[in-house]
Parts: structure tokens; C-alpha cells; sequence
């Protein structure tokens, strides 16, 4: 709330004359104060925190006869339950602090300070050592190369990110963070500080030191309070040194059920018929970082895990799963998929979850073992549902094996998700309409109907609680159901377009005109069909 005799509204404005002014110069805002208000929101409104005072937050302002910013304000102040005193700063100082943020609210900045570079990097802890979070949440170490490192951890992890880049260039470092698909720049540290950081990530990971001329993989965990998370690394050797990418595992983040993945209508019940099948497999199709994890923990955990006996082989465990035994691969020591499967078939499973068909052997096993009574779940690399079939024969999979096997493949893609309080609509244009009439042209005759073009459609707008327009993802879908139609042209050898010809037939929507309901519901942002 804000403080009555600090802030006087007026018809013309604010009344600059009792609102003080702050020099930034010299002045380091904390991390702890930067974190009251987020990064956009400073950046699209123009106001940021530079300090806080017997519980009022000070916030510095370059327009307070901003309305909009000033509302925006006692919005943020509401929620905090903080009092807020203005003070007016220069653009300058303004864009410093932006800076600050940057920099992961200035602590690398400081870690920076007390890096020694002459320091040797090879000390430090044994493989496979776990960081732990010394203060709340935060992981916090000692050592400034631990601490750069454990900084870059701790934010991409509270801001929800998925993957982290660092990427090196001829005078700085690029830090990114993938969140909700998209990548942003967050960091650039010197270039001086990037062996050290590489060095720090290869003892976590116990990867060799002394090898930079080869890409290496490994992995290591993290603990914050009680969640333990994985953290899964590639490094790749490039003309400016060595790339570095983690991907951030957090199997405490909680399970999807069905309905909340994005699936419609239909392709709800086709699904949850396909799981409640004695055996057979499902496949879920697309590529890295298309949810099709998400979706086969979502599949388990609609299983009855009380009465039947469900076994996983995963690479990694993203998702703890209460009844499923859950088992990590280990390619560096032989337990493959492959072996994997072997063995499971000694555990008198009933539901089996292969988390990558990758070779011919992988696929055989997973087929004979739908062969023999088991009902498999499993994902493959297919651009859509109906190149599923192809892949398998061009893995080595006899068609009269795959027909009698394969009840449901399913594509998916990720789409970014509007904020409800952030959609600004937009008319029908021309284009948008041409774009709408060239997809629903091509639907099924007895699905056009199911279409209505609306007067308006939705894109990204800015909202207080929402400064990006979108927030999470959810998944556009095709599902190609194996009926004895698809059998009987799997078993003649039928090529790709037969199939999608005949699936269309009867019925099939594809990830695109699944992506167009979706815009025309106002759930995703107009322009997302043309990532799909």
C-alpha cells in the first residue's frame, strides 16, 4: 500500500515537488531488494527497486506522472503487502540497475570480484558430489567458480527453466535460459571466467578435464531443501572454446493428468481407450523437447498400479511416479534399453514403459513383448503420427509384426499458453483469415463443421501479472488409432501418404488444425499456429 503523504494524485499528474529525487551512483542494488519486483516488470513499466527501509520498499521511478506504471505498482505493492516510497532516478541510472538483473541480481558480479583467475580450478569435489542449498532455497557455495556456477543453477531453476546455454563468444560468455520454449539471454559474464566454469561443471559431472577436443556427456544433482533435482550436461568443443548445455530434471514437479496435456475432445477417450488395452503398444512421436515425456507420465499415472505390475527404463527419470518401478539406463557400464527390456521381461510386468525406441533391437524386443501379452508405451523420432509405421520398417520391424502390435501413435508439438489477463484480440484480417480458410480447406468433410471462425482471435499482450502474454505450454496432438483398415495396409506395405490418406478418411486432425481449435478458443496466441 502506498504511503499517503509520499504519493499525491493529482488532475495534471504527481506532484513532483514531494517526491525526492535519489543519485544511483556508485550504488549496488541487492540481490535480495531486486527480487521484490520481476525483471519485465521493471523493464516495461520503468520503475525498479533500489532499496528497503524499516519495512517500506523503495522504488525509483523515471516518469511518475505514469498511470499506468503507478497502477501496475499498487498492484505489485498489494500483493507483497509492502508500503512503497517513491524517489524519482535518471534514465542512467535506470538502465544501471536493469543491468543488475543481468547479471542474476549482481551476484556473479560479486562472485566475479573474488575469482582469482590465477587460482588452480582443478580442486574441488569428488564425481558424482552433490551441491547442496546452504541458505532457504538458494544454492550458495563458497568458492567464486562454485559460486558463478551454483547462481546460474539457482536462478534457472526458480525461473522455471528447462535448459541452460552457455555459450562461448570472442569476448564474453552468453548465459540462456529456455523457458516455455523460448530462450533469453540472462547473463554475460567475461570471457576470462569461462575455463573456470567449464572446469567447475566437469568435476560436478566427473567428466575428463584435459579433454577438449571430444563432446561429453555426464550428469550430476542438486539438492534445494528436500527436492533433490538432476542435472543432465553436454559439452560440445566449438571455434571459441566449449559449449556447455544442462538440462534441468525436477521429478518432484508435479504429474499432468490426461485432460490437462491439451488434449480434446475425442482424442481424450481415444487415448485412455488405448491404455485400458490388455497389450499392444502406444507410441507418442515428435522431437526433443516435444512433451512426449510429459505425456507418457501421464499415461502411467492413469494406470492401475495397485493390480498390475508397471515397469519403466528411463534415460533420465524425469518424473517420480508412486507404483511404478522406475529404472535408470546406464549406457557407459551396458544397461541399454535393449538389456533393459531383456530384463524386464524376467519381472513378470504387465504395463512396460521404454522411454526411446533408438535401434532395431530396441524395437524388436518392444514389439515381441506386445506380441506375447504386454502392453507397451514407448516414443519414437517421426515428424507426424503416420510416419510412425515407416520408421519401424525402416528400423528393421517386419510389417505383420507392427499390424497386430501397434494400437496408437501420436504426435505432439509444445505451444505456448496465453495468460488469461494478457490477451489482446485482434480482427479477422485478410491474412489471419487466409491463414484459418487455407487449413480448415484441407479438413475432413464431416470435421469442417466442427469449426466456427470467430470475429476476433488472440495474441500475446502485457498484463501486471503476466508482462510476457504467455505463460507454461501446453501440447497440440494427432492420433493415428490402428484399426483393421490401417492393419490391412500396413500388412500390403502401404506407403506414408496411404496411410494419411486414409487416416484423414476417417477422421484424423493434424497437429496444425489442432493448433488452429486451440486459436480460435483463445487458449494460445494466433501466431503460434505457424510453429507447429
Amino acid at each position: 500500500m502506498p504511503m499517503a503523504d509520499e504519493i499525491l494524485t493529482q488532475k495534471d499528474g504527481v506532484d513532483r515537488s514531494r517526491i525526492p529525487s535519489r543519485s544511483l551512483e556508485s550504488v549496488e542494488i541487492a540481490s535480495e531488494v531486486l527480487k521484490y519486483i520481476p525483471e519485465e516488470s521493471a523493464k516495461h513499466y520503468g520503475f525498479i527497486p533500489i532499496g528497503l527501509t524499516e519495512g517500506v520498499l523503495q522504488v525509483g521511478v523515471t516518469d511518475p506522472d505514469n498511470l499506468v506504471a503507478r497502477d501496475a505498482l499498487q498492484f505489485i505493492a498489494s500483493r507483497l503487502n509492502l508500503p512503497y516510497k517513491l524517489f524519482i532516478i535518471t534514465q542512467g541510472d535506470f538502465e544501471k540497475v536493469l543491468l543488475q538483473y543481468k547479471n542474476l541480481t549482481g551476484e556473479v558480479t560479486q562472485a566475479l570480484r573474488e575469482l582469482d583467475l590465477n587460482e588452480t580450478t582443478k580442486q574441488g569435489p569428488n564425481e558424482g558430489e552433490q551441491v547442496i542449498a546452504q541458505k532457504g532455497a538458494s544454492i550458495i557455495e563458497e568458492a567464486p567458480v562454485s559460486k558463478i556456477v551454483s547462481v546460474i543453477l539457482n536462478h534457472a531453476i526458480d525461473g522455471n527453466a528447462s535448459d541452460i546455454h552457455i555459450e562461448p563468444t570472442t569476448e564474453i560468455i552468453r548465459v540462456k535460459f529456455r523457458v516455455d520454449g523460448v530462450l533469453h539471454t540472462s547473463l554475460t559474464p567475461p570471457r576470462d571466467v569461462h575455463d573456470a566454469i567449464v572446469a567447475r561443471i566437469k568435476i560436478l559431472t566427473g567428466m575428463k578435464l584435459d579433454e577438449k577436443r571430444k563432446p561429453q556427456d555426464g550428469r550430476f544433482s542438486v539438492r534445494i531443501g528436500e527436492r533433490r533435482i538432476d542435472i543432465r550436461v553436454s559439452i560440445l568443443p566449438t571455434n571459441y572454446g566449449e559449449k556447455i548445455v544442462m538440462r534441468i530434471l525436477d521429478p518432484e514437479k508435479g504429474l499432468k493428468k490426461i485432460e490437462d496435456l491439451g488434449l480434446r475432445g475425442e482424442n481424450v477417450e481415444m487415448l485412455r481407450d488405448a491404455i485400458k488395452r490388455p497389450y499392444g503398444m502406444i507410441l507418442i512421436t515428435g522431437p526433443t523437447g516435444s512433451g512426449k515425456t510429459t505425456t507418457l507420465a501421464a499415461m502411467l499415472n492413469e494406470l492401475d498400479r495397485e493390480h498390475a505390475n508397471v515397469i519403466s527404463l528411463e534415460d533420465p527419470i524425469e518424473y517420480n511416479i508412486e507404483g511404478v518401478n522406475q529404472s535408470q539406463i546406464r549406457p557407459e557400464i551396458g544397461y541399454t534399453f535393449a538389456s533393459g527390456l531383456r530384463s524386464i521381461l524376467r519381472q513378470d510386468p504387465d504395463i512396460i514403459m521404454v522411454g526411446e525406441i533408438r535401434d532395431k533391437e530396441t524395437a524388436e524386443l518392444a514389439v515381441q513383448a506386445a506380441l506375447t501379452g504386454h502392453l507397451v508405451f514407448s516414443t519414437l523420432h517421426t515428424n507426424n503420427a503416420t510416419g510412425v509405421v515407416p520408421r519401424l520398417i525402416d528400423m528393421g520391424v517386419d510389417p505383420y509384426l507392427i499390424a497386430p502390435t501397434l494400437i496408437l501413435a501420436v504426435a505432439q508439438r509444445l505451444v505456448r499458453v496465453l495468460c488469461p489477463d494478457a490477451k489482446d484480440p485482434i480482427p479477422m484480417t485478410d491474412s489471419t483469415k487466409a491463414i484459418a480458410d487455407k487449413i480448415i480447406e484441407d479438413l475432413p468433410e464431416r470435421r469442417k463443421k466442427e469449426f466456427q471462425e470467430p470475429k476476433e482471435v488472440f495474441r500475446a499482450g502485457k498484463s501486471k501479472l503476466c508482462p510476457t502474454g504467455t505463460r507454461g505450454r501446453l501440447g497440440v496432438f494427432e492420433m493415428l488409432p490402428i484399426d483393421k483398415d490401417m492393419e490391412r495396409l500396413i500388412l500390403k506395405g502401404a506407403s506414408e501418404l496411404d496411410i494419411y490418406k486414409t487416416a484423414r478418411e476417417k477422421g484424423m486432425l493434424t497437429m496444425r488444425e489442432d493448433a488452429l481449435f486451440k486459436a480460435f478458443e483463445g487458449i494460445i496466441p494466433f501466431e503460434e499456429i505457424n510453429t507447429v
